[in-house]
């Protein structure tokens, strides 16, 4: 738990006990049709033709230069693109992933974010693709995106345009991210020699984060996000995704392989260790159009779905998720000492990347505090008192707590 002023915020929103974005590239995509299909079936409970929908929360990413046969900004119609601005202003295409195979130029990278905000289009989320020429990574990503003098340096753009979470090709096989380290759980009887490979990759990646090797920074404190430097000294939180296959980290990271993922185990070992967990995968990359989505991991995701209606794990996108975890990191409270009830104002520290921003309601989503039952409390932003503030029941813990709603995205169907 995290103390804020004498009060302990609850690290999860209630009633959740892990939290989870499930982190799709969309490599390989192969028509607007296909994307569309798989955000349907994700964030809805119509039926398809793989059956009802799951009704998650679930993001998804973009790019724009790429070969003909593989959906993208650039190679879709008119209609594509206007699906694509629908559904970055809903928050469910919420990353760039990188601007692609065949963006090589500055210009490409501004071309594209000019569009963007033509079209009123937001992202404040990167993910580097493959050895895309644009990506940040310098090591496993190989790119020049944030290296000043590259023809394809772009960062000072879209760091401008508003991103400021970027992953750089960290993936951990640690169920469970903001809670210790456990390298337990990765082994399984079922596949022992794979699974004893895959625990002494994780050792050695911990072992050396203990050495100061930077880039294994992230596997140190086991945490999903820090404040990190750019190339080019620009200031971003890189973050860290999870893939809990037994067979390592990229394998069973595509739809068919979902069910190998998204397993009971897995998910009851979140709940247990009261994780957060951003889900590397690429579900594009399917072997049926008509059915993109598999029955097993129709199966996997409906599971995933009872956790979600159960109050167990709060599926939500990737942006949401980080952008909860900053918020949670910088917030504090303060307690007015000449109030008869518990009254509690709620404001922000320095941010570390960036520049400062004040909080608004929306920032807050999902934000809870531990207080004592039976005194009336009041939550206070900004002067101003909080209209919809939630008393809650004891939890798992045996403590009471006030929390603002996690309001969901509302999916443009």
């Amino acid at each position: 738990m995290m103390r804020a002023s004498g009060l302990q915020l609850r690290p999860i929103p209630y009633p959740y006990r892990g939290m989870l974005a499930v982190c799709s590239d969309l490599d390989e995509t192969p028509d607007r049709d296909v994307y569309l299909q798989t955000m349907r079936y994700l964030n809805t409970r119509h039926s398809s033709s793989m059956g009802p929908g799951a009704g998650l929360e679930v993001g998804n990413t973009i790019y724009f230069d790429m070969p003909a046969d593989q959906f993208s900004y650039w190679n879709t119609d008119d209609a594509g693109r206007d699906m694509i601005h629908r559904l970055i202003r809903s928050g469910h295409i919420d990353c760039l992933h990188s601007y692609g195979d065949h963006a090589t130029t500055r210009a490409h990278a501004a071309r594209a974010l000019d569009h963007l905000a033509r079209h009123d289009c937001k992202l404040e989320v990167w993910i580097d693709h493959s050895v895309a020429p644009s990506n940040f990574g310098a090591d496993i990503m190989r790119g020049q995106g944030d290296v000043p003098g590259s023809p394809v340096y772009h960062a000072d753009l879209t760091c401008d345009f508003g991103v400021r979470y970027v992953w750089r090709g960290r993936v951990t096989s640690i169920t469970g991210q903001e809670v210790p380290a456990r390298l337990r759980g990765i082994f399984t009887p079922r596949r022992p020699l794979v699974s004893a490979r895959t625990l002494a990759k994780e050792a050695g990646k911990r072992l050396r984060a203990r050495r100061g090797h930077s880039k294994y920074a992230l596997h140190g404190p086991n945490r999903v996000m820090q404040p990190s430097s750019l190339r080019d000294g620009r200031p971003v939180y890189e973050f860290l995704r999870c893939n809990p296959h037994p067979a390592g980290v990229s394998v069973g990271d595509t739809a068919a392989g979902l069910a190998e993922v998204l397993t009971d185990a897995f998910l009851s070992r979140l709940v247990h260790r009261g994780g957060v967990c951003l889900l590397y995968t690429h579900l594009g990359k399917v072997l049926r159009r008509d059915q993109p989505l598999p029955p097993r991991a129709c199966a996997a995701l409906q599971r995933l779905g009872q956790y979600f209606r159960n109050g167990k794990i709060l599926v939500t996108t990737t942006r949401r998720l980080l952008n909860y975890l900053r918020v949670l990191r910088r917030l504090r409270t303060r307690i007015a000492q000449d109030s008869p009830e518990l009254r509690i104002d709620l404001f922000a520290t320095p941010e570390t990347c960036g520049p400062d921003a004040p909080l608004f309601r929306n920032d807050l989503d999902g934000i809870t505090l531990y207080v004592p039952e039976a005194r009336p409390a009041q939550l206070m932003l900004n002067g101003t008192a909080l209209s919809d503030v939630q008393r809650n029941a004891p939890d798992h813990t045996g403590q009471a707590s006030l929390s603002l709603p996690w309001i969901p995205l509302s999916f443009p169907d």
